[in-house]
Parts: structure tokens; C-alpha cells; sequence
């Protein structure tokens, strides 16, 4: 059974929010909601190990009759996923069965086709891999042994280490397959086990969500059709199929911007937590991204202090970190100030909409911290 949820509630003024900027925040989503920019979203707000605020708006589906969002609705995390996938892998690391310089052939040793065989993990979560353009097809979601195998057959685009290009699907399912050889079970398994469940967040966040929980997935809409089906709920790809609720993915950025503890559970080491949340690729510009320096982690991505930057807030504090969902989403923390806010919505807006209503959000949180 999950634990109860970690983070008490308290009134935003005491953990020092100031009130105009959130009165602008929640007018702002508002507004969205009723220019038919979305049908539904939700907010999370928290700091110093409480939950400051907890929003939830609109609709978790449109169609064949409209649906409410409640505050258990599960809505689509799309890449903010990768987070969760590479938490588990740092869980391996830290027992030492795996370091971030091992080559990813060292545990699997099909993937060395195609001269893909000095790629380091390290290269391939902070998206300097060389392959940014491979994927897998739908008959892995079921099996995980096909899985592995495309994924070892993928070919390079480019040599390895040379530039960054976001790898959107390609480096996560690397990730889950280098888990799986390690620790010898389900991917999601091991997220869930290792990451999802010792935080207390077993209701609020899935890689692979039960038929049983179904029910509380908020369809996805976009100018494309997207992928509602059960099939596709339950694969929990580990590059961005992902369900959680605003709250649970608030919690578990408290954590990470805590050094790697929320309450009383210790998951990382300080150590661990400073080396993937801090920038691996410098100044380098991202070519999938417009040209802007993203700053990857291992798993995350920070601030910095770069003049662009995409969803953490262009007034955002440089440590702060964190990464966003394709046209819907962004979730971050801010460690020098103890916050972590979650938004998520369940429609795939493009550019240029998209990043600019993101640093609006983000900014508004970010003016509330005193």
C-alpha cells in the first residue's frame, strides 16, 4: 500500500509566498482556460517540505461529454518522465552497481553495433549521445526483450560527445534497458519500487498506470491526435509516458531540491543530488531546442545564467531545476530557496505560445518567493 501522502499542508503566507503574485498566477490559468487554450490543468506549490497550494482547473476530457478535473486526476508527463527514469538509475549508482562513466555496452553489449560502443551513460543522459532521432516501435510497450533489442540496433546521426541535440525518446529508452540488465526486472518496476513508493507518492505518480487506475488519466488533446488508449497508458514509456498529479511531482522536486531527503526518507546523497542537477554541457547550444544552451544534467536541467532559457524563468534563481512535458508542462525546483512548483495541463500547444506562457508561470512562482 502507498504511504500517505509526505507533505502537510500549509498557508502559503507562513512559508513566506508572497499573495499578489499567486493571485496573478491563478488568473492567469484562468484565463487560459477560458480562451479554450486547454481544457484542464493543475498547480502544485511547495516549500521546506509543505504543500503551499494545490489547483486543480477545468476539464480531464472533452469529449464523448465533458469531464472535470479533480485533484486526483493523473495528467499526461510526456518528457517530464525522464526525471523519474533517470532517479532510478541514480538508485544504481548509488549501490554501486553502475557508474555514470561506464559505457552503456559494459551492461549491454549488443548495443556496441553501429559503433555505438564508447557511448558513455553520462553522454547519453545529458543528450550528447549521437542518435537523437531513433525510437522504438509499439510492439516493445510489451515486450521488453524486443525492446532491447531495437534499442541496441540503434544507428548513429552523428559521432558521440561531439554537440547536444535532445534525444526525445532515444536516451530514456537507452536508460530503461541499461536498468533492466542491472537490476534485472521491469523498468517501471524498479521506478516505482526505488523511486515512486519510498517518497509516499505511490497515488500520485505512474510509469505505467494499472487498468484499475485508469480511470483518472486526463485525456490528451493537441492540433494532432494523441494517444489515449489503455495500451499506451500502461507501456509507461520511460521518455514520456508518465501520469502524475501536480502535487506528486511537486513532492518529489522537494525532495530532489532538498539534497535528496523529504521527511524522514533519505532516497539520495547530497552528493549525488548536487552532481545531476548541476549543468554537464555548459554553454553549448541545444540543436533541437532553437539554438538555446539548456544546460543538461543528468536527468534534469538547470537555470543558469544564460540570457534564454526554456521553463524554469527567466527570472529564476541559477540553480533552480527541473524539466517540462512537450507542449503541456514544466516542473521544477529552486534549492536556494527551499520551492518547487509543478504545472501540467492535458493539451500539446506549439511554439511560440508555449515557452512564453512557460516563463510567465514560472516567473510568477518565482516573484512570489521572498
Amino acid at each position: 500500500m502507498p504511504r500517505e501522502y509526505p507533505l502537510p499542508s500549509a498557508d502559503p503566507a507562513s512559508l513566506g509566498f508572497a499573495p499578489k503574485p499567486l493571485a496573478h498566477l491563478d488568473a492567469l490559468i484562468r484565463q487560459h482556460i477560458e480562451e479554450g487554450r486547454y481544457p484542464g490543468a493543475q498547480i502544485a506549490l511547495a516549500r521546506h517540505g509543505r504543500l503551499a497550494l494545490f489547483r486543480t482547473y477545468g476539464h480531464a476530457k472533452e469529449e464523448p461529454a465533458r469531464q472535470p478535473a479533480a485533484n486526483d486526476t493523473l495528467f499526461l508527463l510526456f518528457s517530464q518522465t525522464k526525471v523519474l527514469t533517470s532517479a532510478a538509475l541514480w538508485t544504481l549508482v548509488e549501490e554501486g552497481k553502475l557508474s555514470f562513466m561506464d559505457k552503456v555496452a559494459d551492461h549491454l553489449p549488443a548495443f556496441a553495433a553501429r559503433g555505438k560502443g564508447d557511448i558513455t551513460l553520462e553522454q547519453v543522459m545529458t543528450h550528447r549521445g549521437g542518435f537523437p532521432n531513433n525510437n522504438v516501435t509499439k510492439a516493445t510497450w510489451t515486450d521488453h526483450a524486443r525492446m532491447r533489442a531495437e534499442v541496441c540496433d540503434f544507428s548513429l546521426d552523428w559521432t558521440p560527445g561531439t554537440k547536444l541535440q535532445y534525444h526525445g525518446q532515444a536516451a530514456h529508452l537507452v536508460q530503461a534497458m541499461v536498468i533492466e540488465a542491472v537490476s534485472d526486472q521491469d523498468y517501471r518496476d524498479v521506478i516505482r519500487e526505488r523511486v515512486i513508493e519510498p517518497l509516499g507518492l505511490g497515488d500520485d505518480i505512474f510509469v505505467g498506470v494499472p487498468t484499475e487506475q485508469q480511470n483518472r488519466c486526463a485525456d490528451t488533446y493537441g492540433p494532432e491526435p494523441r494517444d489515449n488508449s489503455p495500451e499506451f497508458r500502461a507501456a509507461g514509456l520511460p521518455s514520456g509516458g508518465g501520469f502524475a498529479t501536480a502535487r506528486g511531482i511537486a513532492a518529489f522536486y522537494q525532495m530532489l531540491g532538498n539534497g535528496g531527503r523529504l521527511g524522514d526518507v533519505r532516497l539520495f546523497s547530497p552528493r549525488l543530488l548536487a552532481y545531476v542537477s548541476r549543468s554537464h554541457t555548459g554553454e553549448m547550444p541545444d540543436a533541437q531546442m532553437d539554438g538555446i544552451p539548456m544546460h543538461r544534467g543528468l536527468g534534469p536541467h538547470v537555470r543558469g545564467e544564460s540570457d534564454r532559457i526554456r521553463g524554469l524563468g527567466t527570472i529564476g534563481a541559477p540553480a533552480t531545476f527541473g524539466h517540462g512535458g512537450v507542449g503541456s508542462s514544466y516542473s521544477w525546483a529552486d534549492p536556494t530557496s527551499g520551492v518547487s512548483f509543478s504545472y501540467l495541463t492535458n493539451y500539446v500547444y506549439p511554439d511560440p505560445w508555449h515557452s512564453a506562457r512557460l516563463d510567465r508561470v514560472a516567473n510568477l512562482v518565482h516573484a512570489a518567493i521572498d
